[in-house]
């Protein structure tokens, strides 16, 4: 193993998010948004039937929001709902889709524009690594890559697909859930055919949702949207890291704490193209402020998705 890979996989190991944990656990947030911040809101969370993204929809619909789940199985979609619903705080409803097909992902955001007058908040959370025994390089429904299809591209594009939704609700926001696990993208081998390993995958998709989030910016915040990425916490005790044959390192709570903070603190409102590293502002990988890398990856983005 080489000192970069070592590097990187040293890198990796103290990013990844995702887990359940009690609501009780955030009574002291320290978002400093008031009990009912998000009545009359709507919230979507992708990846939100387990993990990080299970919690923040119970923590969302706790502040009175209504809740879109998103998952791929509708049964554990159910099963946040009724959670929410129990609770007698804010709602949910449940719509299903695979983000390893772009068709998936434009079906899904026509449903939520069909069905939901406004959105108020998009939290792009969904995310795959690999399992502990399987280094094998995937493809999506597309043939694209599949952790860059799922970790990024199907983020891309739900953004612009609900983007007429956010901004009739401005102002809105997006958080897009990223790492602090960044590698540049080779502009030559985006797809990894030529050096391919599930660190180097993960860690090139999440840089992409940062150089997104730096590059949409100011486009989005002219119609009233802000955009701002994150490293969560690393590796929480989620389904996900345990896949990965990884031991955890951190709460699923200090991960929460930190989307809420970026989803709903008034601290932020209007602020936009910021990168945090839990609960601070951070500097991202340098090629995140590289005016010809957010060209690039835009126009390769717009390609792929034909959009």
């Amino acid at each position: 193993m080489t000192t970069i890979t070592r590097h990187l996989s040293t890198l990796l190991l103290t990013t990844l998010a995702l887990a359940v944990a009690p609501a009780s656990a955030q009574a002291e947030s320290s978002h400093g948004a008031a009990p009912d911040a998000l009545a009359g809101k709507t919230v979507l969370v992708t990846g939100s039937t387990d993990g990080m993204g299970r919690q923040l929809a119970v923590e969302l619909a706790a502040l009175g929001a209504q809740v879109i789940v998103h998952g791929r199985n509708a049964e554990r979609g159910a099963e946040v709902v009724d959670e929410i619903e129990a609770a007698g705080h804010g709602s949910a409803v449940f719509h299903a889709a695979d983000f390893a097909s772009l068709d998936n992902v434009r079906e899904f955001a026509a449903t939520i524009r069909e069905r939901h007058e406004r959105l108020d908040l998009l939290i792009n959370n969904a995310g795959i690594w690999r399992q502990a025994d399987d280094e094998s390089r995937r493809l999506s429904e597309d043939g694209h890559e599949l952790v860059f299809a799922v970790n990024y591209l199907a983020g891309y594009l739900l953004s612009y697909e609900l983007l007429p939704l956010l901004e009739h609700s401005a102002p809105a926001r997006i958080v897009n859930v990223a790492s602090g696990a960044q590698q540049p993208i080779d502009f030559d081998d985006v797809m990894l055919e030529q050096a391919f390993s599930p660190s180097r995958a993960y860690a090139q998709s999440k840089l992409a949702q940062i150089i997104f989030t730096m590059d949409v910016a100011e486009e989005f915040a002219e119609r009233g949207v802000t955009v701002t990425s994150l490293h969560p916490a690393s590796l929480m005790d989620t389904t996900m890291v345990r896949l990965a044959g990884v031991p955890p390192r951190a709460t699923v709570e200090e991960g929460v704490e930190a989307v809420m903070q970026l989803a709903v603190s008034p601290a932020l409102e209007g602020r936009t193209g910021l990168y945090f590293d839990g609960l601070k502002e951070a500097r991202a990988h340098e090629q995140a402020y590289d005016a010809s890398a957010q060209a690039a990856l835009r126009a390769l983005s717009e390609s792929l998705t034909a959009r």
